[in-house]
C-alpha cells in the first residue's frame, strides 16, 4: 500500500495477531540463513543524483538511469559538491560505478524520464516518459538511443501524446505502455506496439486506465500487461492480463488475482514462472507478490504483505523487491507490523522471505523509497527517491553485489549480570542483529581473554535474551566484555561490565 506519508501504518488484523510470534520465531529459528545464495546487504559506491530515479536498465556493461534530476554526484558526496549535470538521464560503468559521458538532456512537458528498456541484442536503448524535446531535438515522450556510441537515433520518433510508464521489446518488437490514448495520431489506448524502426504496428487494445508493466513472452505467445485498468477489450480484467503480441486480443484473464484497489506496477520472468509486484490504494489492500505459470495461467503462490511494490528482478531463483513492506506476519519468514522495511529477498519457489535487509530512507517525492532495479550481471543496481542507505546519506541510487565484504552486526550488545551464586557470575544481554546474515556468534571476554562462544539467530524484530554463566573464584573480581561476528565482520567490544563474584559468608 502506497501511503503518501511515512508515519502511517497499517492495523495489523485480528487473525494475524495469533499467528506474529509464530512467524517471528520461524524467522529467527528455523529459517534457512540463505547467506550463501542472496547479495550482500552492504551497498557498494554509487554515484548519486539529486532528485528521483523512476528507471534503471542494464546493457553491454553500461548501466542507465532515467528520472526527475538535474546533476549527479560522486559517492560520499553531500548535495551542491562536485555536482555534474545530467538532465534526467545518466549512464554509469556497471562494474565501478563510474560516471559515463553519456549524456542527453531531457526537457519540455514534465521533464521526466520513467521507463528504460534495451533491445534484446543490446545495441538500442528505449527510452519513454514524459518529455518534449531531447537536447535540441523536438520528440514526444519517446526515443531510442544508440549503445555503441549514446546517439539519438532518428528512426524511433513515435508522437505520444502522454506519459509512457513502461516499455517492453522482443527482437522484433517495442511495446510502449502508459497513460496516452493517442499515438502518431491514431488511437492506441494505454499500450502500442511499433517495429523496431519506429513503425507504428496494428496491435490494439482497449485499457480503460494507465498502464505500468509489460512482460513479453514470444514463446508462450502472449503479452503480460498490468497496470491500474479494469477493463479490457470490453471486458473486465482488473491490473492483469494476456494479450496477443499481434493484435491485442485477450489471450487469457486471471480473475481474482488482484483486488479492485490494487494496481499492477512491476512483472518479471523466470522459465515458466512469472512474478508480478502490487500497490494497493487504501488501508490493507494486497501490496504484495505473486508468482504464476505462463504455461496455463495458474497461481504458484502469492504473499500477503503490505507495504506497495515498486519493481522486481529475479536472480539464481530469489525474487528481489523494492517496496515499503511493513508487515508480512503471515508470509513465512515474515515479519510483524513495525518499520518499513525497503527491499526483499524471497525464494522465487515457494514465497519464504529470506534473510536480506538492507534499508533505505523513504525519501523525497511521494516517501516510498526505492522504485526500480534492475540486475548487471552479479550486482542489482537500485533508484528510487531515498535520500539515505543503510542510515549512511546516499540519494537516488545505489548498488549491492556479492561480496566478499557484507553487512555487519548492528553493535555489540550490553552486559548484565546476576551474582547471586557463590562463585558463579551469569550474564545476560540481548541478541544483535544482521542485514544479511540470520546466525550470529557471541565472543564473552573475562579480563581480555576469550572464554566462551555462544551462537544465536535473530533478526531486528526478533532479537532473543542469551545467558552464559561462567565459573570463577568466590570473591574475585572481573571484568567482561562481549563482540559479535558474522564471520568476516567482528564489532568492537561492548563497553565493559565489572563484577564481583559472590562469595558466601
Amino acid at each position: 500500500m502506497r501511503l503518501r506519508k511515512s508515519t502511517s501504518r497499517t492495523a495489523t488484523t485480528a487473525s494475524a495477531v495469533v499467528l506474529l510470534a509464530a512467524a517471528s520465531l520461524t524467522t529467527a529459528s528455523g529459517a534457512q540463513a540463505d547467506h550463501e545464495k542472496t547479495l550482500t546487504a552492504a551497498p557498494l559506491a554509487t554515484w548519486q543524483t539529486d532528485g528521483v530515479v523512476w528507471s534503471v536498465e542494464y546493457a553491454r556493461g553500461v548501466v542507465y538511469v532515467g528520472g526527475t534530476f538535474d546533476r549527479v554526484r560522486p559517492p560520499g558526496a553531500k548535495r551542491g559538491e562536485k555536482e555534474v549535470a545530467r538532465k534526467s538521464f545518466a549512464a554509469f560503468d556497471a562494474v565501478t560505478g563510474k560516471l559515463l559521458p553519456c549524456a542527453h538532456s531531457f526537457t519540455g512537458g514534465a521533464g521526466t524520464v520513467r521507463a528504460l528498456k534495451a533491445s534484446r541484442d543490446g545495441k538500442v536503448l528505449y527510452v519513454g516518459g514524459s518529455f518534449g524535446r531531447v537536447d535540441r531535438t523536438g520528440v514526444a515522450s519517446a526515443v531510442a538511443l544508440n549503445t555503441a556510441d549514446c546517439s539519438l537515433r532518428k528512426d524511433f520518433r513515435p508522437a505520444v501524446a502522454a506519459t509512457v510508464r513502461t516499455i517492453e521489446t522482443t527482437d522484433k518488437t517495442v511495446y510502449l505502455g502508459g497513460e496516452f490514448t493517442v499515438v502518431n495520431g491514431l488511437p492506441r489506448k494505454r499500450l502500442a506496439a511499433f517495429s523496431r524502426s519506429g513503425s507504428l504496428l496494428p496491435f490494439s487494445a482497449d485499457i480503460d486506465e494507465p498502464v505500468r508493466a509489460v512482460l513479453a513472452v514470444p514463446d508462450r505467445g502472449q503479452v503480460l500487461v498490468g497496470g491500474a485498468f479494469h477493463n479490457v477489450n470490453g471486458r473486465p480484467e482488473q491490473a492483469l492480463v494476456s494479450l496477443d503480441p499481434t493484435t491485442g486480443a485477450t489471450v487469457r484473464s486471471f480473475p481474482d488475482w488482484i483486488p479492485e484497489r490494487s494496481a499492477v506496477t512491476s512483472l518479471a520472468r523466470n522459465g515458466d514462472h512469472f512474478y508480478l509486484g502490487a500497490e494497493g490504494s487504501g488501508t490493507g489492500i494486497f501490496d504484495g507478490r505473486i508468482a504464476g505459470r505462463l504455461s496455463d495461467g495458474t497461481m504458484v503462490w502469492k504473499d500477503t504483505c503490505l507495504g506497495a511494490t515498486q519493481d522486481l528482478v529475479v536472480r539464481n531463483g530469489i525474487l528481489y523487491s523494492a517496496s515499503h513492506a511493513h508487515y508480512c506476519g503471515l508470509t513465512p519468514g515474515g515479519f510483524p507490523d513495525g518499520p518499513r522495511r525497503h527491499f526483499l529477498a524471497q525464494s522465487a519457489g515457494d514465497k519464504r522471505i529470506l534473510h536480506w535487509f538492507p534499508d533505505t530512507d523513504d525519501g523525497i517525492g511521494e516517501g516510498v523509497g526505492p522504485r526500480a532495479l534492475a540486475l548487471a550481471g552479479d550486482i542489482l543496481w537500485a533508484g528510487g527517491e531515498f535520500t539515505t542507505v543503510n542510515g549512511t546519506p546516499q540519494q537516488g541510487l545505489t548498488r549491492f553485489g556479492t561480496g566478499p565484504r557484507d553487512a555487519a552486526p548492528q553493535d555489540a550488545p550490553r552486559l548484565t549480570s546476576d551474582i547471586s551464586r557463590t562463585g558463579k557470575v551469569t550474564l545476560t544481554w540481548r541478541a544483535a542483529w544482521d542485514r544479511d546474515d540470520a546466525e550470529l556468534t557471541y565472543r564473552i571476554y573475562r579480563d581480555g581473554v576469550l572464554v566462551a562462544t555462544r551462537k544465536q539467530r535473530s533478526a531486528e524484530w526478533d532479537r532473543p535474551e542469551m545467558t552464559y554463566t561462567d565459573s570463577v573464584s568466590p570473591g574475585t573480581h572481573h571484568r567482561y566484555t562481549i563482540a559479535v561476528t558474522d564471520g568476516t565482520n567482528t564489532t568492537p567490544r561492548s563497553a565493559p561490565l565489572d563484577v564481583t563474584a559472590f562469595a558466601a559468608k
